[in-house]
């Protein structure tokens, strides 16, 4: 049985109020989920990937509104929903870069802080703390990791998400276009080199200094893009075969040659 995946390709451009921008997220995503089992959101959609001023700004914590909205629409339309990163407030003054996925009964599946920050002493590291903890999930597609655009460019998070029984990735990211040849490539490597879906949602618009380039992706266990956003806001809708991942590591055994680590 496939598991139907809907990758909401956002505009996220700073030139739109928060509030604005937070009601119409809301509304596609809930008309979306009448479509789907499964539906993802990019990286820190509420205030725009690289606009720290704006996160800082409007952080929230973990049980405040914009969770809470969230769940409530996983819980009325019976879906899985992947409502991308907040900026989240926590308990002791610190921010997190924080996914979030409910289960259909609008339960928190779980709360993914980003281990690896990007910016180089700048950008998201002024303002967030890293996480530390990883995040296997048992979703409609199996076993499933999580992980956060920067946390792309390190292959060990995602081999120790397999170690943990993952055989597909859910990444919620705002990846630049200067790099998205990088990124293109990076989530094959990791379906490839994990023999495992990636589902990968992205953003797009513009933001202090720097443009989002979509691409919004599904790759296959065996490294084919089954589908991928272009430029501009988009709703990919994609057939998953969770079982794929199992099919493939069977006929192709690569990760039972492991030898270091």
């Amino acid at each position: 049985m496939t598991v139907r995946v809907a990758l909401v390709q956002l505009d996220c451009s700073s030139d739109e109020p928060v509030a604005e921008r937070i009601t119409r997220t809301l509304s596609l995503v809930d008309a979306v989920a009448k479509r789907a089992d499964l539906v993802v959101l990019p990286e820190l959609w509420h205030v725009g990937a690289f606009d720290v001023d704006a996160a800082r700004e409007h952080a929230q914590p973990i049980d405040g509104p914009l969770v809470e909205a969230l769940s409530g629409i996983a819980a009325q339309n019976g879906v899985w929903l992947h409502g991308g990163s907040f900026a989240e407030r926590a308990d002791d003054g610190s921010h997190y870069n924080t996914s979030v996925l409910f289960g259909p009964d609008g339960d928190l599946a779980a709360a993914y802080r980003k281990v690896h920050l990007f910016g180089f002493d700048g950008g998201e590291t002024v303002l967030m703390s890293g996480g530390e903890e990883l995040f296997v999930v048992e979703t409609p597609l199996g076993a499933t990791g999580l992980a956060t655009c920067y946390d792309l460019r390190f292959p060990e998070l995602f081999r120790a998400l397999v170690d943990g029984g993952a055989t597909a990735f859910l990444l919620t990211s705002g990846w630049p276009t200067p790099r998205i040849e990088h990124w293109d490539v990076l989530t094959r490597a990791r379906a490839i080199e994990n023999q495992a879906w990636v589902i990968a949602c992205n953003e797009v618009g513009s933001q202090p200094g720097v443009r989002l380039g979509g691409h919004s992706v599904v790759v296959d266990p065996k490294g084919e893009v089954v589908a991928m956003g272009q430029d501009g806001p988009d709703v990919l809708i994609v057939d998953v075969d969770p079982d794929a991942p199992r099919q493939w590591r069977e006929q192709f055994p690569v990760l039972e040659d492991m030898r270091i680590g």
